[in-house]
């Protein structure tokens, strides 16, 4: 039964969905209450239903911002020694570009990010500030000292060339409770960074988190193979996360390529956190110009 019979017979959006499943109603939805002719033609037959279609998808798919991860200008920039490029006048600029965060992720030996970068940096962002890291204690003093809008939790060994895995949310999950416990008393919104399995996300729910974000390495290599099927634990997972109340951020591996199809599946994906593809690009392209392709993509 199509969406439009059903609002003809006034039926509440929940009961919509028992007839023909959630995602079928948010392509469905989205493209109609975006059409004039479909508020013309069916408003006056139940002005509450149409409301709550508009809610619907307004929570569903709302803005993506975009955190642009500047680790790897600060890489460039201590290859060569000096300060060149700015790390401090590239957040600034990604910021005057469009981005609504700016991410940096610290690690012990400091080879791109260097703690003192994320002290001097927290006057300069003026939208969201998102620090990254694995919660030992010298981590955990700079985010309480810091205050930055997120800190999100990532589990990677001290040797790690890149983040490659997520929390074990069950293992670990009075360890992370205790510490997001700190973070959140501290008025710090908290984030932990897992693989799309569900028992994670439940686990995670357990731990008090603000929100999850997805470790998308996997997603990213096989779309770029051409399995676009490989986004499907990742849509399942944020349908887990949503009915448990979590925010859904999501990161690792994501490009101008895959993006669109990735916010597209993704429901009420709230952040994205892009440093290594989004540099890449700026190569060829220009920082301002990839920035505000990224922006057009999450619309």
């Amino acid at each position: 039964m199509r969406i439009r019979e059903l609002v003809k017979d006034g039926l509440h959006l929940f009961h919509i969905g028992a007839h023909i499943g959630w995602f079928n109603i948010v392509y469905d939805v989205i493209k109609r209450v975006q059409s004039q002719l479909f508020y013309a033609k069916y408003l006056k037959l139940r002005c509450k239903t149409v409301v709550h279609l508009r809610i619907f998808a307004f929570y569903y798919f709302p803005m993506t911002k975009l955190s642009v991860n500047i680790n790897k200008i600060a890489t460039l920039r201590n290859a060569r020694g000096g300060n060149t490029p700015n790390v401090a006048q590239v957040a600034i600029d990604v910021q005057k570009y469009g981005a609504q965060g700016v991410t940096v992720h610290p690690r012990p030996d400091e080879r791109h990010i260097r703690y003192q970068d994320a002290y001097e940096l927290k006057p300069l962002v003026i939208t969201e500030y998102n620090i990254e890291g694995n919660p030992i204690e010298k981590f955990i003093q700079m985010v309480l000292e810091i205050k930055p809008t997120q800190v999100t939790l990532v589990p990677d060994a001290i040797d790690a060339i890149t983040s490659n895995a997520g929390w074990d949310t069950v293992t670990h999950q009075e360890y992370l409770r205790e510490i997001i416990s700190e973070f959140k008393n501290n008025g710090i919104r908290t984030s932990i960074f897992v693989d799309p399995v569900p028992e994670m996300i439940e686990g995670a729910a357990k731990t008090g988190t603000d929100r999850i974000e997805l470790y998308t390495e996997a997603f990213a290599h096989q779309y770029g193979l051409g399995n676009s099927n490989a986004i499907e634990p990742y849509t399942q997972c944020a349908i887990i996360a949503n009915e448990l109340g979590l925010g859904i951020n999501a990161g690792h591996d994501l490009s101008l390529d895959n993006i669109k199809f990735f916010k597209e599946n993704i429901p009420n994906l709230l952040e994205v956190s892009i440093g290594h593809a989004l540099i890449c690009e700026s190569i060829y392209q220009g920082l301002e110009n990839v920035v505000k392709a990224y922006l057009k993509k999450l619309q």
